[in-house]
C-alpha cells in the first residue's frame, strides 16, 4: 500500500523552532477580511488598522 501524504490544513506554517512562520500573504489575505467586515458593520478605521490588526490575529496576541 501507498502511504498517504499530509496535506497542509493550516493557513500559517510551523518553523523548526515551533515559532510560526507568518508571510505577507497571510496578513493580506486576513487583513482583506478584516477590511470586508469592518465596512460591511460601518465601524471607522483604515488600512494600516486592518493590517496590524491581522498581524495580531495571527501571531496570537489580543
Amino acid at each position: 500500500m501507498g502511504t498517504k501524504k499530509a496535506s497542509p490544513t493550516s493557513k500559517v506554517k510551523s518553523s523548526a523552532t515551533g515559532k510560526k512562520k507568518i508571510t505577507e500573504e497571510h496578513v493580506r489575505k486576513l487583513a482583506q477580511k478584516i477590511y470586508e467586515s469592518r465596512i460591511n458593520k460601518g465601524t471607522p478605521g483604515n488600512a494600516e488598522s486592518d493590517w496590524l490588526q491581522a498581524e495580531k490575529e495571527l501571531n496570537g496576541v489580543k
